[in-house]
């Protein structure tokens, strides 16, 4: 097309194109590139296309930033992603959406393969397991407690999974975001509860739930978009329709004022009332429509809003954990300038009374940090004298009782005489850490061709025996295969329950898959729990031959009882740890895990414990005891006040 007198970037006024001039349209991706004609020779085209880290012809060099040497690059960091608070979506409002997934970015291969097997094929297969496991309930409009978590926990199992088959291909540089892709995958499949938008409370979802993707409050109904800030519906009243709130996101991306526990004041969406402080941007005063007209006309009407509030992840400082935490009602509204000098809705939200403590359970737990302030009922700030990284508080608030029986706190099992294995194993010859998709790496094989944890540091799923690098291995102490030899990752606190005794529970939010502590005590034989004489000393010990439902496993993969190498049995009467404490339930959300580490000839088996699913601040920790194998009548029934609905009525 010829240019006009008007210039090179004038445009040809209307009729004065000649469009008889168009001889062939066709699709940008079917264009291929015409070379001009040489008059010597059919010489190559004038160009040379070589991958951007080479290797590099003659006359061609790298460029930033691919003239940093594969040996010495290092794997990009995990970066958090702010969107634009609007980003288009009809439901507008708080839109932070910090990466709190497993992954970093990496651009997209068209192909994602490993061995000619598609990764893809890998990840529609498990989906379809899921599928099959899945019954009509679940995509009933109203859920309850177990599908809700039946939902979360499936997700998030999907979502490792996602992570650990991908970074096999690409390694460090991996997809950023596989909570999107599960999540995607999960709606496309309808696999979600609590479809049906809703005024009020949520079936199965409550008060002081975590959440660590905003696509999990959209896949149990809590909130459905996942990056506005505000939720609602459209509301018949006499004639017209009206939109109402339903839920709100606060997570600090906008100015809002959330540091009281029973009042929050929100800001409205749209304008730039966000932090947004480039100078080149024009100040726009936020409108009455959408999310914030929603959230005038629930002042008027006085329906219930859920506020989900988005706190800063202790364990992730990119991260944010979502915490439900009830219902408010809108109290007022009003109009005013923001720090961009915009005008700007804020509405100011009060709890309704009479619900269970949510955030104002954080608060309380940020002033225990941060000041030490006395807490009713502190018995001993540090029950591990030290041997701890961090302490672990002694908490009574029940009764008078002042403590545990003495026990001498260890933080790890201890081996009075090596157990010899029948055959002799080798440590992996990894340098520096063991890495995905090694296939020389002998611990790797060992876990079926994968790394079993993610890289920070989450259990992909449950497995009959985990095998770790050891001190036999020639990795780091750092080494992401060497997760449960790690100190305590939470602070662990031991409590007087109303009914169990002493109990355990975190100060931290906990996520799935998250390592929480071993087992400690004295290994001994076979025979050793038998004879310990004492009628109430299997009630701080552990038998790793008892067999309990696996939970934290796709359907579809092995749900194979634990396999040890030998009959492990722990005593933990006279000397423990805080794995101790926990008590037994029918609804558990820790398991126990077999893990053996690499130790030359000598079997070197702990009992390591994770979470089956996010655990909130203050929750007890709790795993099944399980049951215990024919010819074992020596263990006594004991009473179950668990309190679940599928208690047993009894454990061992």
């Amino acid at each position: 097309m010829e240019h006009s007198s008007g210039g090179q970037h004038s445009i040809p006024g209307i009729g004065s194109f000649d469009k008889s001039r168009v001889l062939d349209v066709r699709p940008l991706r079917r264009l291929v590139p015409v070379f001009p004609s040489t008059p010597h020779s059919a010489a190559a085209p004038p160009f040379v296309c070589v991958s951007p880290a080479g290797p590099f012809p003659p006359g061609v060099s790298p460029f930033f930033p691919f003239f940093i040497s594969n040996q010495n690059a290092l794997p990009p960091s995990t970066a958090g992603v702010t969107p634009n608070r609007y980003a288009g979506a009809s439901n507008g409002g708080d839109t932070t959406s910090p990466v709190n997934s497993d992954d970093t970015r990496r651009p997209k291969s068209q192909k994602r393969t490993r061995g000619g097997q598609d990764i893809d094929v890998q990840i529609d297969a498990i989906v379809d397991n899921i599928l099959a496991s899945f019954t009509n309930t679940l995509r009933q409009s109203d859920g309850d407690k177990e599908l809700v978590r039946y939902a979360l926990l499936s997700y998030d199992l999907l979502r490792r999974r996602i992570s650990q088959i991908e970074e096999i291909k690409e390694g460090l540089s991996r997809i950023g975001r596989s909570d999107l892709r599960a999540g995607t995958i999960f709606m496309n499949k309808g696999i979600r509860t609590n479809a049906k938008k809703r005024i009020g409370a949520v079936p199965g979802v409550e008060v002081g739930d975590i959440f660590f993707f905003r696509m999990e409050l959209c896949l149990v109904g809590l909130h459905a978009p996942t990056m506005g800030g505000i939720d609602y519906m459209g509301v018949k009243n006499s004639s017209e329709e009206e939109p109402l709130a339903l839920s709100i996101v606060s997570s600090g991306g906008y100015e809002d004022h959330m540091q009281d526990g029973n009042e929050l004041i929100y800001s409205g969406q749209g304008g730039n009332a966000n932090n947004d402080n480039r100078k080149d941007k024009e100040i726009k005063d936020q409108k009455l429509e959408r999310g914030n007209l929603a959230l005038e006309k629930s002042l008027h009407r006085g329906n219930d809003v859920r506020v989900i509030r988005g706190l800063k992840d202790v364990s992730n400082p990119l991260g944010k954990v979502y915490v439900y935490d009830g219902l408010y009602k809108i109290n007022e509204s009003w109009v005013d300038k923001g720090k961009s000098g915009a005008n700007v809705f804020k509405y100011k939200l009060v709890r309704l009374p009479g619900q269970p403590e949510a955030f104002t359970v954080w608060k309380s737990i940020e002033e225990w940090k941060e000041t030490n302030a006395t807490r009713v009922g502190l018995i001993l700030p540090d029950l591990s004298s030290g041997a701890e990284t961090f302490p672990v508080s002694l908490v009574n608030d029940v009764d008078g009782e002042k403590g545990p029986v003495h026990f001498t706190y260890i933080p790890s099992l201890k081996y009075p005489e090596p157990v010899k294995l029948a055959e002799p194993t080798a440590g992996c010859n990894c340098t520096g850490g063991c890495l995905p998709g090694n296939s020389n790496c002998l611990c790797i094989q060992k876990n079926g061709g994968y790394l079993p944890y993610t890289s920070n540091g989450l259990l992909v799923n449950q497995k009959s025996l985990l095998h770790e690098c050891g001190s036999s291995c020639k990795c780091s102490p750092n080494c992401r295969n060497r997760v449960s030899q790690g100190d305590l990752k939470s602070r662990l606190e031991v409590f007087m329950t109303k009914d169990k005794g002493w109990g355990l529970r975190s100060w931290d939010p906990i996520r799935a898959g998250a390592f929480l502590c071993e087992y400690a005590g004295e290994a001994l034989n076979v025979f050793g729990i038998e004879k310990l004489g004492d009628d109430h000393a299997d009630d701080y010990s552990f038998d790793a031959t008892r067999t309990c439902q696996p939970l934290a496993v796709l359907p579809g993969d092995s749900n194979e009882a634990p396999n040890v190498p030998f009959p492990l049995h722990i005593s933990a009467n006279t000397a423990g740890n805080v794995a101790r404490f926990m008590n037994h339930s029918c609804s558990p959300n820790v398991f126990w895990q077999p893990v053996l580490r690499e130790n030359k000839n000598e079997a070197d088996l702990h009992v390591a414990f994770y979470a089956a699913a996010h655990i909130p601040p203050m929750t007890e920790l709790t795993y099944d005891y399980g049951l215990i194998p024919h010819g074992k009548a020596y263990q006594r029934k004991k009473l179950c006040l668990c309190g679940s609905t599928k208690c047993r009525s009894f454990f061992y």
